[in-house]
């Protein structure tokens, strides 16, 4: 069997570690030869964003590497689009194998559906109903032109219950979720950062567009982190397009936040493992904080991972300055349960590479 596995962006890279190591150990093993070609779309191309991750991690260097970023949306789709299509036709493999909602997951999708390859879509289901997020309508198309769905929770099952893929020719599979296999692999290899020598701070990480793209949304993120610096650290390690527009929007941020460079997956583990709560508009963030016993405050108006705030373990603010602050005060007062088992046993990978096999 050969698959084509399709990546770009951070947490992607995470996941596809773990796939990858499931079929290192399937061949090691001698269960039959499975071959994998990687292809990096390029969609993170700084170091720090993606290099990092492929030599800490052990994830096999791509096969191809596109090379294309800071497009627009619609142009860097077509060229992943046109560019995948003629790895895909040199290669021909058996499956196409996706993760996320990025423009990476849909140019993949599309490439491998077009000429008649078998698509796999990891991540499948989720839903933040907010269809002004281009993630959203990533998500939304691969699942539909997806052969087998691998979803991660019972949430992400229902949503596509609710939009009818029980009535369609697609194997819906629920697997756990394939970062909490990469959250137990990579635990015990954490390694602290050099800027951070103390324990029990806040952890943020903002990013998103919707965000840093406003200047008075991104103001009042950290308006109310620098309320929060004066009460406890705040360790930010800081995205390039975030540093780009504080700078832009002259942002004066509390000397109690403290800056630091984009972190590899094994310092991020480990910044997790110490902190004592996080402030993120991420999406994989959210469940991380989870797997590491973690409350978090999203500040986003909307979150896939609705099981978390469900349970009181997640708390949705917005940018709204006095609701983070309303959340923070909420945490550092009220014990949590991250005892529920909402994201499997950490057997993802397995699991998907057996349906792999099987159809």
């Amino acid at each position: 069997m050969k698959i084509v596995t399709i990546i770009g962006a951070r947490p992607q890279f995470v996941k596809a570690a773990m796939v990858s190591k499931a079929i290192k150990d399937h061949n090691e093993e001698g269960k039959g030869k499975i071959s994998e070609i990687i292809i990096h779309t390029g969609q993170h191309f700084d170091a720090n964003m993606s290099d990092i991750f492929f030599n800490q991690m052990g994830i096999p260097k791509p096969d191809y590497d596109l090379g294309i970023n800071s497009l627009t949306h619609g142009a860097m789709t077509g060229q992943m689009l046109e560019k995948i299509e003629k790895v895909l036709i040199k290669e021909k493999p058996d499956w196409v194998l996706v993760y996320g909602d990025t423009n990476s997951t849909i140019a993949g999708a599309l490439a491998a559906k077009k000429i008649h390859i078998k698509v796999a879509h990891v991540e499948a289901g989720l839903r933040s109903f907010n269809m002004h997020m281009p993630e959203e309508v990533n998500r939304i198309l691969t699942d539909r032109i997806s052969d087998v769905l691998f979803c991660p929770t019972d949430t992400a099952m229902e949503n596509l219950t609710a939009e009818g893929f029980e009535n369609m020719h697609i194997k819906i599979v629920k697997t756990g979720d394939i970062m909490l296999d990469a959250a137990k692999v990579y635990s015990n290899y954490a390694v602290q950062p050099r800027e951070v020598l103390g324990t029990n701070f806040v952890l943020s990480t903002i990013h998103r567009a919707e965000n840093t793209d406003s200047k008075e949304k991104l103001k009042n993120i950290f308006s109310a982190l620098s309320k929060i610096a004066s009460q406890k650290q705040v360790v930010l390690p800081l995205h390039p397009r975030t540093k780009h527009y504080i700078e832009k929007y002259d942002i004066e941020l509390s000397p109690q936040i403290k800056i630091i460079n984009p972190v590899g997956y094994l310092e991020m583990v480990w910044l997790l493992s110490n902190c004592c709560m996080v402030v993120t508009d991420s999406g994989g963030v959210q469940k991380e904080a989870y797997f590491f016993k973690k409350p978090c405050i999203t500040v986003r108006e909307e979150t896939e991972w609705i099981e978390l705030v469900e349970i009181n373990v997640n708390f949705l603010t917005g940018s709204d300055e006095n609701k983070i602050l309303e959340a923070y005060h909420k945490v550092v007062t009220n014990t949590m349960n991250f005892d529920i088992n909402l994201y499997g046993n950490g057997n993802t990978r397995e699991t998907i590479l057996k349906e792999l096999l099987s159809n």
